[in-house]
Order: C-alpha cells, then structure tokens, then sequence
C-alpha cells in the first residue's frame, strides 16, 4: 500500500487588497459632482461597506475611501449621530466642513432610485448629547447640520407629520387618555410630554442609549420605552387596554356631548354599552347627547381632507354672504397639514366689520344653514370677551370669543372626491364643526391658539412665562417686564 501523499503545508499567500479598486471613481464615472460620501465601517464591517461603495460607485456617486474635508455626506448603519461623533473623537478626526449624517437607508434608497434622494428626518442622524463643551480633540466646535439641541418645549421643536416612534407614542398616549379618565393631571401631562417629544424626533428609538439627552423622559417613562424595546409592548398600557373602566370611559367620552362627570356617572350605574344607556329611560340626555347618539356613526368616522375642504367652501359662501371681506381660516389639524380629524374648526374674522355685526354674523350663518337644511344642530355661545383683560395665566386657558359647536349636513356632491369614511347608500355625512369670531386685532393670537395641539399651546404658554417673562393666551401677549398688552400684531 502507497504511503498517503502529504499536501505541502505552507502557508497560503494573502491576497492583496484591492485597494486601487476601491480608490475613488474616475471623473468621467461620476455623475453627482457635488455630493461626496463617506461610508463608516463602524458597525458594518469590511464586507458590507466595500459591497456598497461599488454598488454606489456603480451608480454615478462618489465615494472617498478615507474621511475628508471634501466629504459632505457620512453615511453610518446601527449609529447614532451621537456614535459617529465619538468615533471622531477616538479617530482624532478633524473636519472642517460640515457634513450630512445619515442612516444608510437614504444610500440605498439613493442607488434603487438612481440619483440622490431627499434627506427626511428618518435619514437624519441627530446628536443628543451637548458637545460643544467637549475640551477632547474630535469634531470642530460648529457641529453638522443634523445636530441639534432638543427643547422641553413643544413649540420650540420641528415636529413633522411623520412619526419614525408610533409604538412609543401610541404606547403614552393611551397612558395620558387613562390619566385623564381619572383625573390624574400630573401624569397626564408626563405622558403627553413624552409622547410630544418623541414625535418630534426624526429617528427611531431602537435602544435606550438613544434616549440620552433627550427632555421629558423621566424614569417611568424610561422604563416603559425599555419594557417596549426588549418585549415589543408594555405590560402596563396592556392592563389599560384591558381595564373595564377605561374601556367604558373610553365608549362614553367618543358620545358629543358626553365628558368626565356622566362618563363617572354612567359608569357607576353599571352601564358598559351605548345600547344600555340608549335604552335606558331613567336617564335624561342633553339636546347636545341627543345630537351625539342621533348621529354617531357618522361623528365617529374620521373627517377626510377632502370632506374639510367642501365644509370649508360652504362656511366661506355662508360667512361672506354677511361679510364680505371676512377671513375664514381652517385651523386645527388640518391646517397643520394632517389628512384626517374627527372635527372641522375655523376662525372668522373681518376687519371692516362693527361691534354687532360681529356678534349677529354666526347666528345669520345659522339661520341661512337651517333654511338651506344643512344644519343638523347648533349650540351658539355668546362671547364673553373684555379688551382690557389680561392674559390668563393659566397653561390650559380657553378664550371667551364667540363660538359655535355645530353638526353640519354635509352633501355628497359637494366632496371632490368620493371617500371610504361615507357610509354605503347615504347622500350626506354628518360632520362637526367649530366655527370661532373674534375680533381682527386679536387674529394673530386666536389663530396661533388654535392651530396647534394641546402640548403645543400647553407649552406656548409656559415657555412665554418661564422663558419670556410673559403671559400669553388667545387673545394677546402682556410682557410683565414692561406692564404692556400687544394685541394688534395681524398682518393680512
């Protein structure tokens, strides 16, 4: 038998990095001259990130093999902006430029598509932490674009409509609603504050060292992210959900015209169901309840934008019947931008009307609708409104201008575009609508007060007070400094 052959056992030569392949493409390759990107091996590995500086490469871009100043993008996976700017530091890396840090999915959106894509707030890597005040050598003192300080206050942050942190914020939010079933104002407004804040963020929270730095994450709200991070829920919005007294609270509060005090009421006679109290003839309803249940389908059915918008040119042609230079502006959500509500409000005002034209002008409204047979109900509430009062100092405080709440009969036809919201076979939905008068010097101020959500005007508020040294409602603006009321800041 033959001896079994032996392989030689030296040692395998390398095979030499290609680094020329990797270099820089050549002038003629790029396509985007003025977009230079960096690719950071942090995270990604040797593999992975050579495999997209050819794919992007490949697709007309330009991507540098090493950091310089003629970068303009960085580009990281699994990073914070927080991370890459350490990374900096480590590398005593210095750059004089001021470059993009983006998540790696705006790269390879950037080669599916082609040709560069738009930054959104969930390409955006945003630092959290203050470095400004750093005396290691890393990073210049003029930080990139994308870093930024986050504000406790709601009206001094860029919140968009797109949400990158719903599963924490739909998490608080049901937490504050909860709250506020039991009157617990204090962790109502935690909760709100922190669902506020997330919302406003413009990356997703994937683990707590995302949540460095950042306002109005106490640590209950710390532990519930955490719980939501490691099980995908939270045990305690869990048992809320599944709480007898909520879910009734919850049933009763979606009724207009129901609040805290019948909720508490209904709910202690035992009552789980609308059908329940419907039937039960011991209870007497208010015209506005009768309203509410005569019409609940529809009022609990998201308004669309398309719906906002055909209420919107009935109110204008009602108003300006009256007025004719009236300004009749849509607030609220949709004028923030969003494509459903559950209510239309708008904002009238005129500023070649009198005193009593004023306050006839909604009631004529009315009684124009009422013959028309667009008003399904109405609860006018005169104004209450005095020029020399101050301010309310009061964070949640409601203004005393004239103001209808109203159920409008809104016409099929008059919808542009035909939406799902519309039950099959009717020829009209039932929306609610809030129309407001006030005065034209004071527009700026009511407008302001009822555009924005409850958290922003909550802290509009407090920051005028803490920050401003003033007091500010929808009204006007005192400055306590001077002892003086601004309120004819209108413009058109």
């Amino acid at each position: 038998m033959d001896p079994p052959q032996t392989s030689h056992l030296s040692p395998r030569k390398k095979r030499p990095r290609q680094t020329g392949a990797l270099m820089a493409s050549s002038p003629q390759d790029i396509k985007f001259q003025d977009l230079v990107v960096f690719i950071l091996e942090k995270k990604m590995g040797t593999t992975r990130r050579t495999f997209l500086m050819e794919l992007a490469r490949r697709k007309g871009f330009r991507v540098e093999n090493e950091l310089s100043d003629s970068v303009t993008h960085i580009v990281a996976e699994n990073n914070s902006g927080s991370d890459v700017l350490e990374w900096l530091q480590v590398q005593k890396i210095q750059v004089s430029s001021q470059p993009e840090l983006l998540d790696v999915s705006w790269l390879i959106e950037c080669i599916g598509a082609g040709k560069p894509v738009e930054m959104t707030g969930k390409h955006q890597l945003v630092v959290r932490r203050d470095y400004s005040d750093s005396t290691s050598p890393g990073p210049p003192k003029t930080l990139p674009t994308a870093v930024q300080k986050i504000s406790q206050y709601a009206c001094q942050r860029r919140t968009t409509l797109n949400n990158c942190n719903q599963i924490f914020t739909d998490a608080f939010d049901i937490l504050a609603e909860n709250c506020e079933f039991r009157e617990n104002e204090d962790s109502c407004v935690t909760f709100m504050r922190a669902a506020s804040v997330l919302k406003s963020l413009p990356f997703t929270i994937i683990s707590m060292k995302d949540t460095e730095g950042i306002p109005c994450l106490g640590s209950k709200v710390k532990c519930i992210i955490e719980e939501i991070i490691e099980d995908g829920e939270s045990s305690e919005v869990k048992a809320v959900l599944n709480d007898e007294r909520y879910q009734s609270f919850k049933l009763f509060t979606s009724v207009f015209g129901v609040g805290l005090k019948t909720s508490e009421k209904w709910f202690r006679m035992g009552f789980r169901t609308l059908s329940k109290v419907r039937s039960d003839e011991s209870l007497k309803f208010t015209r506005m309840q009768r309203a509410g249940f005569l019409y609940y389908e529809d009022l609990v059915s998201c308004v669309t934008r398309a719906e906002a918008e055909a209420v919107s040119v009935l109110v204008k042609e009602a108003v300006r019947a009256f007025l004719p230079d009236a300004f009749v502006t849509m607030t609220g959500g949709f004028r923030r931008g969003k494509k459903m509500g559950h209510d239309v409000d708008f904002l009238i005002t005129s500023p070649g009307s009198t005193e009593d034209e004023e306050q006839q002008l909604l009631q004529k409204v009315m009684n124009l609708w009422e013959k028309k047979g667009l008003l399904l109900y109405y609860d006018l509430v005169e104004s209450t409104f005095e020029k020399l009062r101050l301010p309310s100092r009061k964070v949640d405080a409601l203004d005393h201008f004239q103001k209808c709440f109203l159920i409008f009969k809104l016409p099929l036809q008059r919808v542009d575009s035909h939406q799902s919201s519309w039950q099959e076979g009717k020829t009209w939905k039932a929306i609610r609508v809030d129309l407001v008068m006030c005065p034209y010097e004071r527009r700026a101020f009511a407008l302001l007060g009822w555009t924005g959500s409850r958290q922003f005007e909550r802290d509009l508020r407090r920051y005028a007070t803490h920050e401003r040294k003033m007091i500010l409602d929808n009204h006007a603006l005192y400055d306590k400094t001077k002892a003086r009321i601004f309120f004819n800041y209108c413009g058109a």
